[in-house]
């Protein structure tokens, strides 16, 4: 019943930006960390950027001053990405720590959604 849906992936041309954002629906009791991983082509999933319930963040150090992530109160997260480098070009997937209606504490993901930032 608990499902993450992400939007707002696309081509953008170096220094642009995106907003990404992902929510969650479903019968949810509690969301705890939400975060952003990305996975480029050839290369591991990594963290991007994660916020707890308590709204403190944190960043990888190759997306700080640039990246910002935020939550509102009906359990959406957005990634704010300025100033995108190629670098930048992945595969971005949402995650969020949720206690479903069954009482189990389990990690879901998003279908993830491309960006991609053309030199």
């Amino acid at each position: 019943q608990v499902q993450l849906v992400e939007s707002g992936g696309g081509l953008v041309q170096v220094g642009g930006s995106l907003r990404l954002s992902c929510a969650a629906s479903g019968i949810i009791l509690v969301i705890g960390r939400m975060a952003w991983y990305r996975q480029a082509p050839g290369a591991q999933r990594e963290l991007v950027a994660h916020i707890t319930s308590a709204r403190t963040t944190e960043y990888a150090d190759s997306v700080k001053g640039r990246f910002t992530i935020s939550r509102d109160s009906a359990k959406t997260v957005y990634l704010q990405m300025n100033s995108l480098k190629p670098e930048d070009t992945a595969v971005y997937y949402c995650d969020a720590e949720i206690i479903n209606d069954q009482g189990l504490l389990r990690n879901y993901w998003g279908q993830g959604t491309q960006v991609t930032v053309s030199s």
